[in-house]
């Protein structure tokens, strides 16, 4: 059966799309990029997440068997419990590894980037731990059971241990060009520049930059093979063989480009990934509240009172209590070697500025001559910080063992008692003088809004080395953004700082 008038319009296919795109390659065939010796990004993903599936369930049934086997050597089997408790041994490693799974913490997205993956892997082991004991009490199940709860901070352990480990290995892969995403960025110059820099400046390379698209028609862009016409983009992506296109902004005059550019790369293997101007907060603290034809972005307003902080300070007490118990034997030799070293105390004690502002004597073992106050007036002029604190790379005030405590930050190990008395945390932004805050700025007396910390961001990330600019940043961003999870990461990377110290005069 026939019918009269206008015919509808053939609707485009995905594959048809792919093709014309591929048909289209003329059009950037003039443009130098090449596609990069790096491997497919989902395909990576797909062998690491493999990997970490494999090397999670021998963690599990490791941990598992261990707690079967102790069960069994405390109370010898009898008719039937052996079979009992090989049960209870595989639905709790059961469990374990569905609730692995059920909480995503082998997503792409968060792989080796952030603490989400940590904290994702935490939550899991948790809820896992709280259902087997709630079953155990509720079977009355008596102290066999017991042994396979007893496992489970041995397997969270194990779990984030082993996340570690390969983060290590996938961020040496990294350095080497491999198991990166390969990835094109679209928008304004500025926008692009900012992209592009911070991919290389992040501590794990995730993302290989292969070609920009830049609105205005430069030619090129941070070393990046540039193209300027954003029609083109998907074109492009298809002859770079782009994992994803990452949109810096808007273009621009194109309201509609994001929705055109996700129509065109329909059908395709590249996501689409959307860089926004919210700088400086975190993750955890932004959520999408979909509205019909309006998604909104919520930002979570910081908060600097309440359960949180008061877990924090609960934290900060145990930990430097215990610290400080345990190092007192380092600390003595530490003092002894300051005394016999030059003139002067073990222990030297200055006024910094802690949280809102109150003043408070900070600890630190003395690394400096005893005339070193006299004599910083002459060498002022030598600061190599460019901001509010001075910084000198060979600054002779500096005694030969405080040379050695600088280095490696042992002269920070006094403030324990800092933090125990409550004027400091363990993490946090870095302790000011009176002098440097009577020179802030408006914006970085948010840096007082919480204690001071005995480390921080500052200390993980080239200490020393920071300019003024990069210091503040870093504090406000930890300021507005901590969690209790991420001191920890902060503390366990402090350790290997320490260890390997670069930046540290």
């Amino acid at each position: 059966m026939t019918h009269s008038g206008t015919s509808l319009p053939r609707l485009s296919s995905p594959t048809n799309r792919r093709d014309r795109a591929h048909r289209s390659l003329h059009l950037v065939e003039n443009d130098p990029a090449r596609p990069v010796s790096t491997t497919s990004g989902r395909f990576w993903a797909r062998q690491y997440r493999h990997r970490l599936r494999v090397t999670d369930s021998a963690i599990v049934a490791g941990v598992v068997a261990a707690a079967f086997a102790l069960s069994t050597l405390d109370s010898p089997p009898v008719t039937g419990s052996l079979v009992g408790h090989g049960l209870i041994a595989v639905a709790a490693a059961t469990l374990w590894l569905i609730l692995l799974s059920a909480f995503r913490t082998r997503e792409y997205r968060v792989l080796s980037v952030g603490i989400t993956e940590y904290t994702r892997l935490v939550n899991a082991c948790t809820t896992t731990f709280g259902i087997l004991a709630i079953c155990c009490i509720i079977a009355q199940s008596g102290p066999i059971s017991w042994y396979f709860i007893s496992a489970f901070p041995l397997g969270l352990v194990s779990l984030v241990v082993s996340r570690w480990l390969w983060r290590k290995w996938l961020s040496h892969q990294g350095r080497l060009g491999h198991s990166l995403s390969r990835v094109i960025v679209v928008g304004r110059k500025a926008d692009v520049d900012y992209v592009i820099r911070q991919f290389s400046s992040a501590s794990r390379a995730a993302y290989a930059v292969v070609g920009a698209v830049v609105d205005g028609g430069a030619t090129s862009i941070a070393a990046v093979p540039t193209h300027h016409d954003l029609d083109q983009v998907a074109a492009m992506a298809a002859h770079l063989g782009a994992d994803a296109v990452v949109v810096a902004g808007t273009p621009s005059g194109r309201a509609d480009f994001i929705r055109t550019l996700s129509w065109q790369l329909e059908g395709t293997a590249t996501e689409l990934i959307l860089a926004t101007n919210l700088a400086n907060i975190a993750g955890p603290r932004i959520h999408l509240r979909p509205m019909e034809g309006l998604p909104l972005i919520h930002v979570e307003i910081p908060q600097f009172d309440g359960a949180k902080h008061v877990l924090k300070r609960a934290f900060d007490v145990v930990v430097a209590a215990t610290a400080l118990v345990a190092l007192l034997p380092v600390l003595a030799v530490i003092a002894a070697a300051v005394r016999l070293d030059s003139a002067g105390p073990a222990f030297f004690t200055q006024e910094r500025v802690g949280r809102d502002g109150r003043l408070f004597t900070m600890w630190k073992f003395r690394t400096m001559t005893q005339e070193a106050p006299e004599a910083l007036e002459p060498l002022l002029n030598q600061n190599e910080s460019g901001g509010v604190l001075f910084k000198m790379r060979n600054d002779p005030r500096v005694t030969r063992i405080g040379r050695v405590l600088r280095r490696h930050s042992l002269d920070e190990l006094p403030q324990l008692w800092n933090i125990i008395t409550g004027d400091m945390s363990l993490v946090g932004p870095r302790p000011p003088l009176a002098r440097e805050v009577e020179q802030y700025e408006d914006h970085v007396h948010r840096r007082l809004y919480i204690r001071p910390g005995l480390t921080g961001m500052w200390q993980i990330n080239g200490r020393s080395d920071l300019s003024w600019e990069q210091s503040v940043q870093l504090d406000l961003y930890y300021v507005e953004n901590w969690s209790l999870v991420g001191d920890i990461v902060i503390m366990w990377r402090t350790v290997r700082q320490v260890s390997h110290p670069v930046g540290a005069y």
